[in-house]
């Protein structure tokens, strides 16, 4: 009788623990159908430990096997490093610490993994608002992401994240920094590694069911935010390209900008529309600042710092 399977469901945290307390509640939930067993291991990138109350708590009810490490070097990458050692078991699996999934979520993702013989399996993303958001988010659909049928194989490496996947931990065999540091204070670490994973071959496939849903904060439901959001994405993701990418983005850029202008005049008067377009134009305005040698957004005395759990740059470009 084949031994059942073992999935390690890793968490990195940064100064969230009210909503990691409601992921651990959510993942005590969570059905297997006998098919494997689970447990949840925490990667808190605060050095001042402000997740270890929540994993304590969760502990304590002992459904779960629920472990607590710490990375103290505020670095993405450095987190999901570190998780990846941690792990135990044949597959690992990844959330967001502002995420709650469903609770068939862990089982969908891992029967269509086996049933598809794929090295990873991803799930959609969903907006939850904890207060009602504004018209216009609604109408631009601005929060909502890319999704597909159950089985489709993701090929572009744009397409995919760790929101929401599950891996079959051989991937990780060759690789003891799956998760490249210099991307972890800009973000895209997790692009980066799924383009580098698909390079070599493997093969991963969407789960349209494995749902799981995000909180949207207020301070994410404003104009400006992502506005600003944009812009920086667009700086960074020119900055990561090749030489011949720029020259190419640069092109795409122009024309695009060119395009969406007078496009956003005919939809003043539609404003989901006119935020989404705009958006869309901003994240090309971005590349071409950044191909002028412009910038205009810093923290932080000049970089551009992400935290384990926000809103990274790279994420709405799947948008």
């Amino acid at each position: 009788m084949e031994e059942l399977h073992h999935i390690t469901v890793s968490l990195c945290t940064y100064q969230r623990p009210e909503l990691l307390g409601r992921l651990l509640e959510a993942l005590e939930r969570q059905q297997t159908g006998g098919l494997f067993t689970y447990s949840v291991s925490v990667v808190d990138n605060d050095r001042h430990r402000s997740g270890r109350a929540a994993v304590e708590a969760a502990a304590a009810k002992r459904i779960v096997q629920v472990t607590y490490d710490v990375e103290p070097e505020q670095n993405i990458a450095l987190a999901r490093n570190r998780a990846v050692r941690n792990a135990r078991g044949t597959h690992i699996a990844f959330l967001d610490d502002d995420e709650r999934p469903i609770e068939t979520w862990l089982l969908l993702l891992y029967r269509t993994c086996r049933s598809q013989a794929a090295h990873g399996v991803l799930g959609p993303v969903k907006p939850e608002f904890p207060q009602t958001p504004p018209p216009w988010i609604i109408q631009g659909r601005i929060c909502e992401r890319k999704s597909y049928k159950t089985g489709t194989v993701i090929r572009r490496h744009s397409d995919a994240r760790t929101g929401n996947v599950l891996f079959d931990r051989r991937i990780f065999a060759s690789e003891p920094q799956p998760f490249d540091p210099r991307f972890g204070r800009t973000g895209g670490e997790d692009v980066d590694f799924f383009r580098r994973m698909m390079e070599k071959g493997y093969v991963f496939v969407w789960c349209n069911e494995a749902e799981a849903y995000e909180t949207v904060p207020p301070e994410r439901m404003t104009r400006s935010y992502h506005l600003r959001r944009a812009l920086l994405r667009g700086m960074v993701v020119f900055r990561r390209s090749t030489p011949a990418l720029k020259v190419l983005g640069i092109a795409k850029s122009l024309a695009a900008v060119a395009v969406y202008t007078p496009l956003l005049a005919v939809l003043a008067f539609t404003p989901g529309l006119f935020m989404r377009y705009l958006i869309k134009c901003c994240d090309h305005l971005g590349k071409l600042m950044a191909a002028a040698g412009l910038t205009v957004i810093r923290e932080r005395g000049g970089d551009t710092i992400v935290q384990p759990g926000t809103a990274r740059p790279d994420e709405a470009v799947r948008e």
